[in-house]
């Protein structure tokens, strides 16, 4: 973690608490070596929320299905979120917990390889959530993009990946090292996009938050 993990207590001291069937998914997810949205970083999406009321959401990497059902709470009427799964077992609980919360209306999960299932989608999405396989964001951008709205906004979570992408690529482990090159070169293509505007925040892992200019991006 890169914020003070004292700090990081200290701020969400003040936060209120979510419903016990919330915390009872985070628990479990975390208890089960799950990556999930950071508190912090909730707290974050969920001012994003309140701010933008987002309609329609496409979140690329549901994992357990956490942050979705976390954003669920704060949509609109009439709100709407898709989410993307890969991996089986992930698919499985994620589905269990939408499940548990009473949230199938609100929230669709697509099984499947985002770098595919996103070429079946249709435009027209307000808020773009990206929480997946660090090293593929790039591959993903190119179609998530061109979804998102003209005033839309995307966000990715963990760009700063603990503060290794400050390093040299040989401060890093081998195994690393291209996640490493490629997070750097998506984060550097964001900030030098012309059609965005991003900023990279250090909030939790580290997030970008872009906002689409205009449908000539």
């Amino acid at each position: 973690m890169i914020t003070d993990e004292r700090i990081a207590s200290y701020i969400d001291s003040f936060n209120k608490d979510y419903a016990p069937i919330i915390m009872s998914i985070r628990r479990e997810a975390e208890e089960n070596g799950v990556p999930i949205i950071r508190k912090e970083a909730g707290e974050f999406i969920k001012l994003l929320m309140l701010m933008n009321k987002p309609e329609n959401i496409l979140e690329i990497g549901a994992a357990v299905g956490f942050s979705a059902i976390f954003m669920s709470r704060f949509l609109p009427p009439g709100g709407h979120i898709t989410t993307i799964e890969n991996y089986e077992p992930r698919i499985k609980a994620a589905r269990e917990n939408i499940k548990r919360v009473q949230a199938e209306d609100l929230i669709t999960l697509i099984e499947g390889d985002a770098t595919e299932e996103l070429k079946k989608l249709s435009p027209g999405y307000d808020f773009i959530f990206m929480d997946a396989a660090k090293g593929q964001y790039g591959l993903f951008f190119e179609e998530a993009i061109g979804l998102l709205k003209p005033g839309g906004v995307l966000l990715c979570d963990n760009v700063l990946q603990d503060g290794d992408v400050l390093e040299s690529r040989f401060a890093v482990t081998r195994r690393n090292r291209t996640i490493h090159s490629r997070m750097r070169e998506y984060l550097y293509a964001l900030k030098h996009n012309a059609g965005l505007e991003t900023a990279i925040l250090n909030i939790g892992d580290g997030m970008s938050l872009s906002i689409k200019k205009n449908e000539k991006w």
